[in-house]
């Protein structure tokens, strides 16, 4: 107990983000003064609704993007018959398994990976919003990329190269799942959600040296292990999202999370798949897993901020209006109820 109390209380990483980002709140209330607007950041990606904030849809992403660049995909509505969702699932021959998110979704939730039609029926019974059902993507290699390219030039600058890792426990052949999760301390924050999760194979004793996955999504905040590549930063990397970010001649402020086949092979644009742009609301995920300090990851937030102000104030000179006051408020109550509803339904969903 001592032990789990030492760990909630220095590992700021898993600290609630309210709790993180209150000693700087000022500064972002400084740019909204500054800009005369609240949503100042609305510019920043013009093209993507609330300029990628919050409650973008993965589809209005896609569609700006190179066909090449992502998981082929199908957007299905939940009023739709199933039997008609089956109909598209063969016309974009589609085959198992396949990889399932709501359109409009944050933080792994409702991630799913679906093996046969009687798990995409169950899904699409209970999913009651909008989704994708997409090829699953086998490269083995997931990483995220920071990048941002101010709008008058012609290069940008990749801030953050980091590699996701699934999180997941390794049995030794005599402890049962649970007794490895309470031994392993970046499953203590998220334990009675994989209890839940995980409780018909709690019990379960996991076979020496075998990993058990714990959860599917590789988002930090479902217990994704981040893994610094600052070292593989080069021209190279640095021309393929130039080349993104001319293509799409809007995005430029955010975070890619792709898979690919390696780090080599992204760096010569070959055989990697955009799974996920995040625009303007995009935490740089390299504050993590580099063994900062607090201090110095509210310098790399705090720098983050700046350029997004300087893109936003350059794109609204441009002619891009900033969002209404009251259109932001709607957009953000309506973005959080759906985000919620998630959530709730998230913790209760089967891991399929």
């Amino acid at each position: 107990m001592l032990k789990r109390m030492y760990n909630d209380a220095t590992q700021w990483e898993d600290w609630h983000w309210l709790v993180k980002y209150i000693p700087i709140i000022p500064v972002w209330c400084w740019y909204c003064l500054k800009s005369r607007a609240v949503w100042f950041f609305t510019p920043s990606n013009p093209t993507l609704t609330f300029g990628g904030f919050l409650g973008e849809t993965k589809q209005e992403m896609y569609k700006q993007l190179p066909i090449s660049t992502y998981p082929s995909s199908i957007y299905i509505k939940p009023t739709t018959d199933f039997d008609h969702v089956k109909l598209q699932f063969i016309s974009a021959n589609l085959k198992y398994p396949v990889a399932v998110k709501p359109d409009a979704g944050m933080m792994g939730l409702m991630f799913r990976k679906i093996n046969s039609d009687e798990g995409l029926q169950l899904y699409h019974s209970a999913m009651p919003v909008d989704y994708i059902i997409q090829e699953f993507i086998y490269y083995p290699l997931e990483v995220s990329v920071f990048y941002y390219r101010y709008p008058d030039s012609s290069q940008g600058t990749i801030t953050g190269f980091l590699k996701k890792e699934f999180l997941q426990v390794t049995g030794d052949g005599n402890a049962t799942l649970l007794q490895l999760m309470l031994n392993y301390s970046r499953v203590s924050p998220r334990l009675e959600e994989m209890k839940r999760k995980h409780e018909s194979r709690l019990g379960e004793i996991i076979p020496e040296g075998q990993s058990f996955c714990l959860s599917p999504a590789l988002n930090l905040s479902r217990g994704g292990k981040l893994i610094n590549l600052e070292f593989e930063k080069d021209e190279r990397l640095l021309r393929v999202f130039d080349d993104l970010s001319h293509y799409t001649k809007s995005f430029f402020y955010g975070r890619y999370d792709i898979k690919c086949s390696s780090i080599e092979a992204l760096k010569k644009g070959n055989n990697f798949s955009i799974l996920e742009y995040n625009g303007s609301g995009a935490e740089p995920h390299h504050i993590y897993g580099n063994k900062n300090t607090l201090l110095k990851a509210y310098r790399i937030l705090l720098h983050h901020w700046k350029i997004l102000y300087r893109i936003s104030v350059i794109n609204h000179k441009k002619g891009i209006a900033y969002w209404g006051f009251m259109r932001g408020i709607r957009h953000s109550k309506t973005a959080k109820r759906h985000f919620k509803m998630l959530s709730q339904l998230d913790g209760r969903f089967p891991l399929c």
